[in-house]
């Protein structure tokens, strides 16, 4: 059974930093590539960075280029988001989401494992 379980959100003031940790297990983690999603109340579910497992390619989206960073470390099967420059539009609940897929994908049809979410909440 696949298990996804993110860690570490909570409520940090604009311009703090925080970072998620998502800690896989039931799946070969050095062959997934992936990704972590946001999704604030009341919109769709949205990609935030992304990691591939065969090179290591990484890729966000552009609301966050230069203030999060996304690695991973496969002798302990986890992905990290490192977020910094925190803004309050990065308020939402963030999903980590796992992909057999070769490279990073920014549609949430192509993750075929998905964990709880974990809250991020930025005060202005």
């Amino acid at each position: 059974q696949v298990q996804l379980v993110e860690s570490g959100g909570g409520l940090v003031q604009a311009g703090g930093s925080l970072r998620l940790s998502c800690l896989a297990s039931g799946l070969t983690f050095s062959r997934h590539t992936m990704g972590w999603f946001r999704q604030a109340p009341g919109k769709e579910r949205e990609f935030v960075a992304g990691i591939s497992w065969s090179d290591g390619h990484t890729y966000y989206r552009d609301s966050v280029k230069g203030r999060f960073t996304i690695s991973r470390d496969n002798a302990k099967n986890t992905v990290n988001l490192q977020m910094n420059s925190l803004k309050p539009e990065d308020t939402a609940v963030y999903y980590c989401a796992a992909s057999d897929g070769l490279i990073v994908r920014v549609t949430t049809i192509a993750y075929g494992y998905w964990g709880q979410g974990t809250q991020v909440t930025v005060s202005s």
